[in-house]
């Protein structure tokens, strides 16, 4: 006689396959979140050595500016911007023939890691020329711009003495 197997046609997933497939996929997502948040972190720094580069060249580039004399000023100013926006408002170039203003950046870069700043320039802190560079203030110019957040970077080294 002949013995007829019965085969039973299997559709779908297991309750315990399902179970495991959702267990792995969450430690996958544990595993993966804390390397995104700290490829953000990372992004945000990024972002932070930009600007202050790209800040501190404009700075520079006015101080070159006063000193040949394409910018006016007093006897009593250092040469340094006496506000962080007038580097992209601009400043009348004198040495021009033709009334032309010099423009030192397109716009301030905003501090990425300032906590709801009511505009780009109030985002940083600025350090005048008078200060001391471990007590950095504000004064009549600005010698140099930080960020005013309190975290600490990846280096170990607070964003404000970046």
């Amino acid at each position: 006689m002949r013995r007829y197997q019965a085969y039973f046609r299997e559709s779908g997933f297991t309750l315990i396959e399902l179970l495991v497939t959702v267990a792995i996929v969450a430690i996958l997502a544990s595993v993966a979140l804390p390397l995104s948040e700290l490829s953000r972190q990372r992004a945000k720094e990024q972002e932070l050595r930009q600007a202050l580069r790209e800040i501190r060249t404009a700075i520079d580039a006015y101080k070159q500016a006063v000193d040949e004399g394409r910018v006016i000023r007093s006897l009593d100013q250092s040469g340094y911007p006496p506000k962080l926006s007038l580097l992209a408002e601009g400043v009348t170039d004198v040495k021009s023939p033709v009334a032309r203003k010099l423009y030192f950046l397109r716009r301030i870069p905003m501090d990425p890691f300032a906590e709801n700043p009511a505009n780009a320039e109030s985002s940083w802190g600025k350090r005048s020329y008078d200060s001391p560079p471990d007590a950095p203030h504000e004064g009549r110019d600005v010698y140099d711009v930080y960020s005013l957040s309190t975290r600490t970077g990846l280096n170990g080294i607070p964003y404000r003495e970046w």
